[in-house]
């Protein structure tokens, strides 16, 4: 199926080597070989694999997805995400994958503006939990996707990477040859102002340019934009920023946490918007002569 037909996505097994397509059993989900996967309560289904976890609870732990939480509910990222969305070009139920969701709620915005088919897919259950608490017509997964995006061939029209995991030869096979990549990287001066208080340092790192390397040669750039927002942050909101983004682990930096006081802040975010390289015919080796 190609991106370009509405449809529902197929689910494919993520048990290795295996690959076959998932349907619906009594049970859950099953494929033809036999591997079966229960959905959860709350709709989404765990293709996680043992061999895909690096600890006991992979990703983003529930304190972070905590703090992103209310962050959200703030309105901290609200500006960016509708600045983000209106680069894009969909139209109503075009499947829609975002890569490493976390609790959806940039998925959500772009299914909300268009009338998109969204499947947010991340490795944290706890995430995921929270996704399909707050958004249950949407589709939501727990899988690596460093190792493997358990969907069909070309099911998408448009595939998202918000500040998250990078597999360009998975995400090529998933997106439709007239679909889209949406790639999000922290611009140089992203909360400069909370990595200077609390950090001590305020360095800058440009990842526009690795962006477009990682992804060449099988996908090309076609638009850069670079985003930004002013926002006022209380110390709690200070602290969830901390939180939600991995900085406030050290004993030095939660002891200034505890005394940062209201901070205007800097958001501001790289959107490189990429289309597919042409897929290169299957080569077909030249009958022998005579």
């Amino acid at each position: 199926m190609d991106a370009s037909e509405s449809g529902p996505v197929d689910l494919l097994c993520s048990v290795a080597g295996c690959r076959r397509p998932l349907t619906r059993s009594p049970r859950g989900l099953a494929c033809p070989r036999g591997h079966s996967f229960d959905v959860a309560r709350r709709g989404y289904v765990n293709l996680l694999q043992p061999r895909d976890r690096r600890s006991s609870q992979p990703g983003d732990a529930p304190a972070t997805v905590t703090a992103r939480l209310r962050l959200a509910a703030r309105g901290f990222e609200t500006p960016l995400t509708d600045a983000i969305t209106s680069l894009l070009t969909l139209g109503p139920s075009d499947p829609v994958l975002d890569v490493g969701c976390g609790d959806g709620h940039h998925l959500a915005a772009i299914a909300a503006r268009f009338g998109a088919a969204g499947y947010g897919l991340d490795i944290s259950v706890p995430a995921i939990e929270a996704a399909a608490r707050l958004h249950p017509d949407l589709h939501w997964v727990v899988a690596n996707a460093d190792r493997f995006l358990p969907y069909a061939d070309a099911s998408f029209r448009l595939v998202a990477s918000i500040t998250a995991q990078r597999n360009p030869a998975e995400f090529r096979r998933v997106l439709g040859d007239e679909g889209a990549l949406l790639v999000v990287v922290p611009a140089p001066d992203d909360l400069i102002e909370v990595r200077e208080l609390v950090l001590g340092e305020g360095v800058t790192r440009d990842r526009v340019d690795k962006a477009i390397e990682t992804f060449a040669p099988l996908f090309v750039l076609d638009r850069h934009e670079r985003i930004r927002h002013a926002a006022h942050l209380d110390p709690a909101s200070v602290r969830d920023v901390m939180v939600g983004t991995y900085r406030a682990g050290r004993t030095s930096r939660r002891a200034r946490l505890a005394t940062v006081p209201d901070l205007d802040v800097t958001l501001s975010r790289d959107v490189l918007l990429f289309r597919p390289a042409r897929r290169r015919p299957a080569h077909r080796a030249r009958p022998r002569s005579g």
